[in-house]
């Protein structure tokens, strides 16, 4: 491992287990994102009643170049879970990282256009007409924007298309 680690706990004794566990997942970090400068890992006990039990607070702090990524998760009750899910946020906080570094950016697609075909106001259903002349069925449930009972043919609308039951189905329906 490239980058150094550093592991504090307060109010709670790490077990050799745990020290190991931090490790490997420290190693899994750098492994998969070799910018980083430092990793520190502080395990906290912040209260402990005798209702509530025991609760342990995992806490990150990754320094990479150009800045810091902080994981602070909600104290829980297992410590082997809150390790888990505390490298599993950091690793997806650097995924993310890392691509805005690269200069990515994620892309929306384009909802797709189409008209009312067909509507059954009475039956709370339709069917859209693509460009490409595919008919997609919607549910009155699906429009976002306006009244179904005020919907009528012709009517262009963007959509997002789903495979349903049996065959294509509009979602999120705005009209345009």
């Amino acid at each position: 491992m490239k980058m150094p680690l550093e592991i504090s706990s307060r109010k709670v004794e790490l077990s050799q287990e745990i020290r190991d566990l931090i490790q490997e997942k420290s190693e899994k970090l750098d492994h998969l994102y070799d910018d980083i400068v430092r990793c520190r890992v502080i395990i906290d006990m912040p209260h402990r009643s005798q209702r509530s039990g025991t609760f342990y607070e995992v806490r990150l702090d990754l320094t990479v170049p150009g800045g810091e990524v902080i994981v602070r998760q909600e104290p829980g009750e297992d410590l082997y879970v809150a390790i888990f899910n505390s490298f599993e946020v950091a690793q997806r906080r650097l995924k993310d990282y890392a691509g805005k570094r690269r200069g990515e950016v994620k892309l929306h697609t384009e909802k797709p256009i189409a008209q009312v075909a067909k509507i059954f106001h009475d039956e709370g259903y339709g069917f859209l007409v693509t460009p490409d002349g595919r008919e997609i069925y919607f549910h009155e449930n699906a429009l976002l924007n306006g009244k179904f009972k005020d919907l009528e043919m012709g009517r262009a609308v963007q959509f997002v298309e789903r495979e349903g039951d049996e065959g294509p189905q509009a979602s999120s329906i705005t009209l345009l």
